[in-house]
């Protein structure tokens, strides 16, 4: 059974850090690419993060280029999100997904809420 789990998010302060995780299983998690996405109600989910199967390349959305850094731990199966400098604007629910490359399945998890007080 495919499963991601996401952990680490809560009430973070602007300025301050947060570290998500992402635990998968059910899959053969260095074969799949891997993404954070994020989702405010009203707008569409959108992507923060991409980090290749390999990690040998990533990807940013523009907006959190320089704040935060994806990585992951093939040996724990394990994706995560390092959030640093923390913006109201960055609160939202985090969701974590994995992309069998190139064109296999799909998977997400249930998301993290990540809260920002202004």
């Amino acid at each position: 059974q495919v499963q991601l789990v996401e952990s680490g998010g809560g009430l973070g302060q602007p300025g301050g850090s947060l570290r998500l995780s992402c635990a998968a299983s059910g899959f053969t998690f260095r074969r799949y690419d891997m993404s954070w996405y994020r989702q405010v109600p009203g707008k569409e989910r959108e992507l923060v993060a991409h980090i290749s199967a390999t990690s040998l390349r990533t990807r940013y959305a523009d907006s959190v280029k320089g704040r935060l850094t994806i990585s992951r731990d093939n040996a724990k199966n394990t994706v995560y999100l390092e959030m640093n400098s923390l913006k109201v604007e960055g609160a939202a629910v985090y969701y974590c997904r994995a992309d069998e490359p190139p064109y296999g399945a799909t998977y997400w998890g249930p998301g993290t809420q990540v809260t920002v007080p202004s």
